[in-house]
């Protein structure tokens, strides 16, 4: 007896020996075992865009939403991803006046900071192309340039810092990348591990100061974020005083969720042993 033979009683017998679930096809069969490997371009698109400052019309290669799979992040909040590194796309650069920003401040530019930037950026800018992906050192440029934007913008403490947090994040991912034959891996590897240094110590100083000076959220950030940050940062370059300082405050308020407090607890508890090494 079939478990739909009943089913005959009602005027639907026709239905009696139905199969509930549809059988592969043999072209799907061939197709289901050799998936598609996703490669960079499949998690790129162009975007268009209108310069701020010159009014000139451009694309550039963008990230589709919700197509990276978030793997985890590290202590100091870079976030990791399968497959590819949004970081890489997150500045945008104008190829005709040489403006660039992180895609949160791109549009955020008023009319004495534009001059500013033809006057001491545009004039000496060298047109450049979009290229269909960037790598680590694309990136890194695109990130520079940012940078020197938001210096000749007299842009605030709290960006400058969240440029050189994420300059920071891409020289580690390019470290992480970096080809172990290559002639040349000490001498590069030993280069980049100041160039993440210093951009961190500079991101933890223009994060301070902006604390101090701006009002909350930073960069997207809320306060207890900003300290944790800072705190972690701190903590790298064993600056415990500033370290502990952001800690003592994430614990005691009532701002703080109840995994932002464990996070803190963890680093409190890494400070200690730190310190308890060094009197040993």
């Amino acid at each position: 007896m079939g478990i739909l033979s009943g089913l005959g009683n009602m005027g639907l017998g026709k239905f009696e020996n139905t199969e509930l679930f549809e059988k592969e096809s043999e072209k799907e069969k061939k197709h289901s075992g050799t998936a598609k490997v996703m490669t960079e371009l499949d998690f790129l698109f162009d975007k268009s865009y209108t310069c701020p400052v010159c009014d000139e019309e451009f694309k550039v290669r963008t990230i589709k939403v919700g197509k990276a799979k978030l793997l985890g992040t590290d202590t100091d909040l870079r976030p990791k991803y399968e497959k590819i590194d949004p970081l890489k796309y997150d500045v945008i650069v104008c190829p005709n006046c040489g403006y660039a920003a992180i895609s949160r401040y791109y549009k955020s530019i008023t009319p004495p900071q534009a001059k500013l930037i033809k006057e001491n950026i545009s004039k000496n800018f060298k047109n450049f192309h979009e290229k269909m992906e960037y790598t680590y050192d694309d990136a890194i440029e695109r990130y520079q340039l940012a940078l020197a934007n938001a210096v000749v913008k007299r842009a605030r403490a709290s960006e400058k810092a969240y440029i050189c947090l994420k300059m920071a994040w891409l020289v580690r991912g390019k470290m992480e990348t970096y080809e172990l034959e290559s002639p040349d891996y000490d001498e590069v590897m030993e280069q980049m591990q100041q160039d993440e240094a210093e951009l961190l110590k500079n991101a933890m100083e223009g994060f301070v100061a902006a604390r101090q000076t701006e009002n909350f959220p930073l960069c997207g950030m809320d306060e207890m974020t900003v300290d944790y940050l800072i705190a972690v940062i701190a903590t790298k370059f064993e600056k415990y005083e500033i370290a502990s300082k952001m800690i003592s405050g994430i614990l005691i308020s009532p701002n703080a969720n109840a995994r932002m407090k464990d996070k803190a607890r963890d680093l409190k508890h890494e400070i200690l042993m730190a310190l308890k090494q060094k009197k040993e």
